[in-house]
């Protein structure tokens, strides 16, 4: 798996178990939303500065966004739709 991929793989893993919105880590990170977006799709090529900020934000070593995942691993699922903002906003439905 090519590094870029294998980021993505991670980030969105280590996310999806600890059951964050991918907009919830792009705030906290202090990144904008499409960026993170494209950091999990591997379109986005972030720096090691970057990635250090995402590890931390997800409360792991930056080694573990570099992780082999195991042979046969799934992609990792989204989370539920969630209905309330943020903010604590009613979003719009679907």
């Amino acid at each position: 798996m090519r590094a870029r991929a294998l980021v993505a793989w991670n980030v969105r893993r280590i996310r999806l178990d600890r059951g964050i919105p991918q907009e919830q880590l792009a705030y906290d990170a202090g990144i904008d939303t499409s960026y993170m977006s494209g950091l999990e799709l591997g379109k986005a090529n972030p720096t090691i500065d970057l990635l250090e900020l995402v590890a931390e934000t997800l409360g792991v070593p930056l080694s573990d966004l570099l992780v082999q995942p195991d042979k046969g691993a799934t992609v990792p699922k989204t989370l539920p739709y969630a209905s309330v903002s943020l903010l604590g906003q009613p979003l719009a439905t679907r």
